[in-house]
């Protein structure tokens, strides 16, 4: 059974949070008092409405008590936010996830019952400099203040080596979930596989390993 998600604001990451969500095949319901927004997405999610989020009946009549999830997105708009987070968790939604701006505002919004608060500028920021300090470093997803996970390049002295002759969970405490071959992603590891060049893994590792993976040869 699909979940049922509620997108409250359409600004640019509301927009394409409910566009990736539906074409995912999800159940999304978008809110915005936009009523040129609600109509563009009116073929483009499950339900689009209209409403005021700043108004704690317009929240109500809306008719989130059954959805899984809620999404909150309007990080500028600190009223519409702890309303629309409060009336949620009131109607029972069981997990709110709320955008903030700040750390200010994603502490109001967690005292206000959020159950998970993005930064996706500052997590977008984070994800940029791992990419540009390291030529290794692909891709990168903050997990938690301690681990993240990283798609990065084989470094050359690993070409030719397999996964039990490096012992990357030891040097690095690194957990390595996959491993990009010729274009195609394998989540079935055979750790006896040499790694070649063009190779592209997929690992959980420490953020305290970062600097020490890429400055090893």
């Amino acid at each position: 059974m699909n979940k049922s998600i509620a997108v409250f604001g359409l600004g640019r990451f509301g927009r394409s949070l409910a566009t990736e969500l539906y074409n995912s095949g999800v159940d999304v319901m978008v809110v915005d008092k936009n009523e040129y927004l609600v109509n563009e997405f009116s073929g483009k999610s499950s339900y689009a409405v209209i409403a005021d989020l700043t108004n704690e009946e317009s929240i109500k009549d809306i008719g989130i008590e059954n959805m899984d999830v809620v999404v909150v997105t309007m990080g500028s708009d600190l009223t519409a936010s702890i309303m629309s987070v409060m009336v949620a968790k009131e109607v029972g939604v069981p997990y709110v996830i709320a955008k903030a701006a700040d750390v200010r505002m994603g502490n109001i919004l967690t005292k206000m019952g959020a159950d998970k608060v993005i930064y996706p500028e500052e997590e977008m920021g984070i994800r940029t400099a791992q990419t540009i300090v390291s030529d290794d470093f692909l891709d990168y997803f903050n997990i938690d203040n301690n681990l993240c996970i990283l798609e990065m390049k084989t470094k050359p002295e690993w070409v030719g080596k397999n996964l039990i002759d490096l012992d990357l969970r030891n040097k690095y405490h690194i957990n390595v979930v996959a491993i990009k071959y010729h274009s195609k992603m394998h989540s079935s590891i055979d750790p006896n596989r040499p790694l070649e060049a063009d190779s592209r893994l997929v690992v959980i590792i420490e953020k305290s390993q970062l600097a020490k993976i890429r400055r090893d040869k």
